[in-house]
């Protein structure tokens, strides 16, 4: 049971990062301060989910959560050791097509967890 509230919060701070934050910060901020707030959040994001993740996964009784969490927590720490440096090298190099990939590589990580952990919630509920 603690294991769905936990995917829960994950799936919350998600949503919320996607919806409200990120939206905000290049439009409110200029360029220089949000790619400083960027690279400054997005380290702690990652590893902040990932562990609520594993903890969640620790945790789990039922397969849908365990299993999910278990490959979520390991997409964090892909996004946050491999794809990360990758995405800030690109961009300091202004390797444009680089950033691109490794961005939307990100990204698309990022949707795919979230819907994973949306259906692995759903499973535990019906």
């Amino acid at each position: 049971m603690l294991s769905s509230f936990l995917i829960a919060g994950v799936i919350g701070v998600m949503i919320f990062f996607s919806i409200a934050v990120a939206p905000s910060i290049f439009k409110l901020l200029p360029q220089e301060w949000a790619s400083v707030y960027v690279r400054s959040f997005f380290p702690k994001y990652y590893a902040v989910l990932g562990i609520t993740c594993l903890v969640a996964a620790l945790l789990g009784d039922l397969p849908a959560i365990k299993h999910t969490a278990f490959t979520c927590a390991a997409l964090f720490a892909l996004s946050l050791f491999v794809l990360t440096p990758q995405v800030n090298s690109a961009k300091d190099k202004n390797q444009r097509k680089k950033f691109g990939i490794y961005h939307g590589l990100s990204v698309g990580i990022n949707l795919g967890q979230l819907t994973l952990l949306i259906y692995a919630l759903y499973k535990t509920m019906t």
